[in-house]
């Protein structure tokens, strides 16, 4: 395997584009080895819908598309990233129990955290936000036939 392999995509800031993005990411993953049926497979899954589906909803509009990239250096670190236009970076809020929403940074944060990596977030240099995770790179091998 390279030493360094990345792939992004750019899609509409539409809630159509989520599924887009999970399905991307589990695609490339699975290229670099990772059995998509493995628990950090559905980990990566749901924090990637967390933060495309943040990357939809919190813009106000503001961001016509997202771009999620992806990163594995030295087979060791994984990044997974999504980068919109809109400047305000993610905060928490406080968890009400009738709040519908607001949940999904925590969910990143806890499932990045469960996984051995860690939740980032940072404006980017056109003025909007990258908000990104950080794993170990550990895939489970895949079965073979």
């Amino acid at each position: 395997m390279a030493d360094h392999q990345e792939a992004s995509v750019t899609l509409p800031s539409d809630p159509a584009s989520v599924p887009t993005a999970r399905r991307f990411v589990a695609e490339v993953l699975t290229g670099w080895g990772l059995d998509d049926a493995a628990e950090l497979a559905d980990a990566i899954r749901v924090i990637v819908s967390e933060l495309a589906t943040n990357a939809v909803l919190h813009t106000l509009g503001q961001s016509p598309t997202f771009t999620v990239d992806v990163r594995l250096e030295r087979e060791e670190l994984l990044h997974i990233g999504v980068t919109d236009s809109h400047p305000r970076l993610p905060r928490r809020l406080p968890a009400a129990v009738q709040q519908d929403n607001g949940r999904g940074m925590v969910i990143i944060r806890v499932l990045a955290a469960e996984a051995g990596g860690r939740l980032s977030a940072a404006p980017t240099e056109e003025g909007g936000k990258r908000v990104w995770i950080t794993l170990p790179w550990t895939p489970v091998p895949l079965a073979s036939c």
